[in-house]
């Protein structure tokens, strides 16, 4: 069994994950987490495209406009951005395998293409829009303790003002 260490570099901000296995490796690129500009390496010195490792299946170019194009990315990226609205099951992709195009629908969708496997939408996913929702309302939750928090600190600084005068 293979135990080499792997570690992803963010592009936009070069922060670097890892050491992981390829399994998490792998995970991560199915979820949507490793974009099609991060580079990977097994020994953080030699970086290369995490798309051009071909176990990570990054496999998927979409069209989000008239000659824009995102990719190549994982199928679970695709279902991830079916479910944000991002893409729509009419959007077009290009498998970059064998270059054939179809629509986001009869990758997912196999009674529109009776060869195609089934790929349904994970718990997992809905899990991961789940905790992004609760994420989201403890952010709003904790910037309100925070205004609070100021507001205590400048009815306690008047106080004390109050206090010294008398």
């Amino acid at each position: 069994m293979d135990e080499t260490k792997w570690y992803l570099r963010k592009a936009h901000d070069n922060s670097e994950f890892g050491p992981v296995p390829f399994a998490q490796l792998r995970e991560w690129a199915g979820e949507a987490q490793v974009a099609p500009m991060d580079r990977v390496s097994t020994d953080r010195v030699t970086w290369v495209k995490a798309p051009m490792v071909p176990q990570l299946e990054m496999d998927y170019l979409i069209e989000v406009g008239e000659d824009q194009y995102y990719g190549p990315t994982t199928v679970g990226a695709l279902r991830e951005f079916l479910i944000q609205g991002e893409v729509t099951l009419d959007t077009k992709i290009t498998n970059c395998k064998d270059t054939t195009q179809l629509l986001v629908k009869e990758l997912l969708e196999p009674q529109n293409n009776p060869g195609q496997k089934r790929i349904s939408t994970s718990v997992k996913v809905n899990l991961q829009q789940r905790i992004r929702e609760l994420e989201s309302r403890l952010d709003v939750e904790r910037r309100a303790r925070e205004a609070a928090e100021h507001l205590v600190q400048k009815l306690e600084q008047k106080l004390a003002e109050l206090a010294k005068r008398q």
